[in-house]
């Protein structure tokens, strides 16, 4: 399916399904959402842009491994949850900070890292996995 069109449209669309991601994962505590299918949708954004552009592209725009990513969403969720230590409470209790900015106060806590953490192993384990499939299938055409 590497026709002219999907070319064309292919990266608004991959932009568009990434920003969505972002959105997903980032108001997921408060509603429907979160880290998890906030990556899923990246990771779907990625498959995209492999099917049009080729496995290469997409390595070279990612700029790290996908397994990179993941390893190191896996190092957030945990360090996160290891954070409560230092306040002498159980393990993955919320801590918040509220940071002024401007006229508003920006809320910062362990439950948003911990979020980031999974979006990171989501994306890297399915784009990894995205890849290798197109890989393969490039191979035998």
């Amino acid at each position: 399916m590497n026709t002219l069109i999907f070319r064309t449209l292919a990266p608004l669309i991959v932009a568009t399904m990434l920003v969505f991601s972002l959105y997903v994962c980032l108001r997921g505590h408060n509603e429907p959402g979160g880290g998890f299918i906030g990556g899923l949708i990246a990771a779907a954004a990625i498959a995209v842009f492999g099917m049009a552009s080729g496995v290469e592209e997409v390595r070279r725009a990612l700029r790290v491994d996908p397994m990179a990513i993941a390893g190191f969403g896996v190092v957030m969720a945990g360090a996160s949850g290891l954070m409560s230590l230092f306040i002498e409470a159980p393990f993955m209790t919320s801590i918040w900070l509220y940071l002024p900015l401007g006229d508003t106060t920006v809320p910062i806590s362990t439950p948003l890292f911990f979020d980031l953490g999974v979006y990171c192993v989501v994306f890297g384990t399915l784009a990894s996995v995205a890849l290798a499939l197109e890989a393969s299938d490039e191979e035998n055409h």
